[in-house]
This record gives structure tokens, C-alpha cells and sequence, in this order.
């Protein structure tokens, strides 16, 4: 297999081709394995040997070429797993992934080290750990999309996420995986005793372990119906929102009218909450007292709460908040939410003076968004809500401290109609599955366009939408009070992870270069 070949032939000069190609074949098939585990394709099972192939495809490289090789395999990788992007240009696309695929890199430059070191399947882990930790906040904010965990909706290794959170998830399919790349590297025809018996019983142990991780279970606090309505888009891609104005506000106030009918024909429960989308409204109904009325009529026809996702302006005028407000039938427009994690380029432009002189499509952004500053907690009804607005699913303290401050369910508007029929909305959704399972908690998705849904506590899907239709339905949805060790400990398995990452480059580092070895199959310390 992949062992180290930075020493030179005594004739040429250079690693013989048949190498490189071997070590490029590797990462990028390991690339193209770690996206076909990610939805909408779903093979979960390849996660791990496409971390595999990527690990053993800069083991006992030289740094420079890991880097390069790491760079690649993130391309292989990135490049169809954010596929999603192009309707707002290929150009985007491929900037994105190039920036991406640069935390690879160094990710992979570090690898090369680790794996010099004993038992560098657990330091191998924990690097990517420390990669997706970097991803999630560097640049602009950060961009957590496409951890390993978020492959994990509904795997054997989901329950993990109710231990340690997304990146323990991602700690213990990588850890398969580097398992895997040992045991491919002690494998030989001469040798399939001892260390390989451990080894192979290892790879089939992680995952099984993650089902003696304790759960909370019902605590017995009941369950309430939540209504979920999903009123479609005019428009596609950048144009979503079509030339009408308010088009997408009466698709949901219609259907909610729709609702109420139905209610009162017995047709279905009667709700206890309605949940709208984020965007559900696209004028201000505070400044428009058209808006107001559609919204005010469609939650007096209902006659219950509802949360109204809405882009409203600030105080100033000058910019603009992305807003969950609960709407009461008989006071109006009362408690909010306001996005605290905003979409880079979609919600606001960084170095907007300086780029729009580039690239006049960063208009198109309109007002720059401002962020909220409190967490989710909404009482609507019998129940306190959690409040996660679309893209703030995917940062894990932002759902948490929802959550800790007594959010149950948890209620996820987003708005995906610029992505519609891509990857983005399964992808999501995947996420929720593994907050569900994170927090015990059950997660209703209302989104303008699908997929809207309801995920149970154990990060089953109960109930979903097809996209780019109209839907609606009445859930009845039970609520959770207790909480797992991952919403107790928090960022801590994280942090320990990162620190593990550390220790192991600082070991690695003062090291000498080990004497380079060749291709083989020959049994290495691990």
C-alpha cells in the first residue's frame, strides 16, 4: 500500500511516475467516497474508506506534497458535495471550493506528520476535527457545511452526536476510517494475526459502541401539534421571488387559510402552533400595512400562533434583520428572533465597496443584514420554541445555547429557494437529523420551497415534502425537557479534540525525517 517515497532513484532523480499517480488515484477516489456518503446520494458506509484513501495517500509523503495532494482530494470531494452553489454562479462554486479545499490541504500536511507517530490513527482523527473546527470559522464567519458528521443523519455512529456533539460524530468515522488505513497497511499475505485481529475488531467496534451512549427518553412532558406550511415560490434561482411583489407572502398566508379550513371541516387536529418559513413574507410588515393585514388575517382565520419568517428593515432603515416573529391572532406581531449566524454573499457582503466594482452581482444582496444577538427561546402557545434560522443549523453553538435556553421543539425556518432541487435541501436536512439526535430533541422544518419536515427525537424522518409545491400539514410533535451529555458539556469534546490535534503536531514536529521507505505491504508500528 501508500508508504512514504520521497527518496529519490539513484538515476532519475525522481519518485517514479507510477507512484504519484498511485497517491493521486488514491486521494481523489477517497475525495469522490467521502461525497457519495454525503445526501443526496447517502452511502454513508463509504465515509469511512474515503477517509481511508485520503489518509493513506499522504502517509509518509513530504509535506509539501501532502499539501498538494490533501489540495486535490478536497477538490474531488468539495467540488460535487457544493455543487449546490452554482444558481448563484459557477464562478462562486469554484471560488468557494478552492478556498475550501486549501483547510484540506493543510489538514493533510499535518497527517503527513502525525502519521510518523504511534497510534496515529487517533491523532489522524482529531486533525480533522481541528479542520472542521477552522472551516467553521474562518473566513467570513466560516462555513461548517459538509463535516463528516453531517454525512451521519441516520447512520450506525448518529448516536454518538448525543455524546459529544458533530464533532465527535466526526472524530469516530474518521477514527474507522484511519483504523482501516492500518489495517490495510499491516495487511499482508505473510501476517493475519494479532495486530490485525485487533485492528479489524477496532473498525467494527467504533461504531457499534456509539449505541451504549446514553439517551435522556421521554420525560413525560407531552407532546403539542405544530402546523408547518410550506407556500412555495413564484421564481428560481436568484430570481425566486418573481416580478410580482408579495407573491410568496399570500402562497402562505393562502395556505394557512387553506389550514383553517380544513381545521374547521375536521379534515385534520386543530394546531396548537403554525411554523412559516424564514423569507415566508418578502416585505417589511411592520412599515407595510399591506403585509400587515395578509399576516394578520391568515393568523386570526387560524387562530393560533404563528411564526412568520420575514426580512425586516432596522430602526435606521439602513439595513436589515432576518426575523422569526411570533404572531398572536388577537395582539398581532410580538416576540422575535433575529438570525444570528448570516450567509457570507447572501445575507451580506464582505468588502461590499471593494467588490462591487468587480462583480455587480453583490447588488443583488440588497441591504446588508445585521445579526441577532439572543438565543431562539420563543414562547408560543403551551410551548417554548427554539428558534434556528436555515444556514444556522449547521453551526453547533448556536443550536445549542437554543436549546440550553429551554427551546423544545426545535423549529427550523429556511428558505431554499434559490437552491431549489439541488443538493442543498437533503443536505440540510441531515443536519436536523443529527441536532435531533444531539439534543433529544424533535425538530420541525418548515421551508419555502421543501424540504419541509418533522424529525423525531431519534433523528427518524416522520414526515416530509417533495419540493416546489405548496403543502401543509399538522404535526404532533413531542417535547423534550431533558438533556443529553452533549447539550451538558457543550464545546468541551471539541476542545479536547483540538487540543489532542495539537499535542500529537508538537510531538511530530521535532522529529527527523524517518528513513524513506517504498511502496509496500510490510507490517509499520501504529
Amino acid at each position: 500500500m501508500l508508504q512514504e517515497d520521497e527518496r529519490a532513484p539513484a538515476v532519475s532523480g525522481a519518485p517514479p511516475p507510477s507512484r504519484a499517480l498511485i497517491r493521486l488515484a488514491a486521494c481523489l477516489a477517497g475525495g469522490v467516497l467521502l461525497f457519495l456518503a454525503f445526501p443526496p446520494v447517502e452511502l454513508w458506509f463509504l465515509a469511512p474508506p474515503g477517509v481511508a484513501l485520503l489518509t493513506l495517500a499522504v502517509r509518509g509523503a513530504g509535506l509539501r506534497r501532502a499539501a498538494w495532494l490533501g489540495y486535490l482530494g478536497g477538490v474531488a470531494f468539495l467540488l460535487p458535495a457544493l455543487a449546490w452553489v452554482r444558481p448563484i454562479g459557477d464562478d462562486a462554486w469554484l471560488i468557494l471550493v478552492a478556498v475550501e479545499s486549501l483547510f484540506f490541504a493543510a489538514m493533510s500536511a499535518g497527517v503527513a506528520l502525525v502519521t510518523r507517530l504511534r497510534g496515529w490513527p487517533l491523532w489522524v482523527a482529531a486533525l480533522w476535527v481541528a479542520q472542521e473546527w477552522a472551516r467553521g470559522l474562518f473566513p467570513v464567519g466560516g462555513f461548517p457545511w459538509v463535516r463528516v458528521a453531517f454525512s451521519q443523519g441516520g447512520s450506525v455512529f448518529t448516536p454518538y452526536a448525543a455524546l459529544g456533539g458533530a464533532p465527535l460524530v466526526t472524530f469516530t468515522v474518521v477514527l474507522c476510517g484511519t483504523l482501516l488505513a492500518l489495517l490495510t497497511v499491516r495487511l499482508t499475505p505473510r501476517r493475519f494475526t494479532g495486530p490485525v485481529a485487533v485492528l479489524l475488531a477496532g473498525v467494527v467496534a467504533v461504531p457499534l459502541l456509539g449505541y451504549a451512549v446514553p439517551r435522556p427518553g421521554d420525560q413525560g412532558a407531552g407532546s403539542v401539534r405544530v402546523g408547518v406550511i410550506q407556500g412555495d415560490v413564484p421564481g428560481q434561482g436568484l430570481g425566486f421571488l418573481g416580478d410580482e411583489p408579495a407573491v410568496v407572502l399570500r402562497n402562505h398566508a393562502d395556505k394557512t387559510h387553506e389550514l383553517a379550513r380544513s381545521v374547521r371541516a375536521g379534515q385534520v387536529a386543530r394546531p396548537d402552533i403554525v411554523v412559516w418559513p424564514e423569507n415566508s413574507t418578502d416585505i417589511d410588515p411592520y412599515r407595510s400595512s399591506y403585509a400587515y393585514g395578509v399576516i394578520d388575517a391568515a393568523v386570526r382565520d387560524i387562530g393560533v400562533p404563528v411564526l412568520v419568517g420575514a426580512v425586516v428593515r432596522s430602526p435606521d432603515g439602513g439595513h436589515r434583520y432576518t426575523r422569526g416573529i411570533v404572531w398572536d391572532p388577537v395582539s398581532g406581531p410580538g416576540a422575535y428572533y433575529d438570525k444570528r449566524k448570516l450567509v457570507p454573499f447572501g445575507e451580506f457582503v464582505p468588502f461590499r465597496d471593494l467588490l462591487a466594482k468587480f462583480i455587480e452581482r453583490v447588488n443583488l444582496v440588497g441591504l446588508q443584514s445585521l445579526a441577532g444577538t439572543r438565543d431562539g427561546d420563543l414562547r408560543m402557545g403551551p410551548v417554548t420554541v427554539g428558534a434556528v434560522e436555515c444556514y444556522e443549523v449547521a453551526f453547533d453553538d448556536i443550536v445549542r445555547s437554543t436549546v440550553r435556553a429551554g427551546g423544545t421543539p426545535l423549529v427550523v425556518q429556511t428558505n431554499n429557494a434559490t437552491y431549489a432541487l439541488t443538493s442543498l435541501p437533503p443536505q440540510q436536512l441531515a443536519m436536523s437529523r443529527l441536532r435531533a439526535v444531539e439534543h433529544d430533541r424533535a425538530v420541525v422544518i418548515a421551508a419555502t420551497t421543501g424540504i419541509s419536515a418533522y424529525v423525531d427525537p431519534h433523528g427518524d424522518v416522520r414526515w416530509q415534502t417533495p419540493e416546489r409545491v405548496a403543502d401543509m400539514a399538522v404535526l404532533n410533535v413531542p417535547v423534550r425537557t431533558g438533556e443529553t451529555l452533549a447539550t451538558r458539556v457543550g464545546a468541551l469534546p471539541e476542545w479536547a479534540l483540538l487540543l489532542v490535534a495539537t499535542g500529537a503536531l508538537a510531538a511530530a514536529l521535532p522529529r527527523r525525517r524517518p528513513a524513506p521507505q517504498q511502496f509496500s505491504t510490510e507490517e509499520e508500528d501504529g
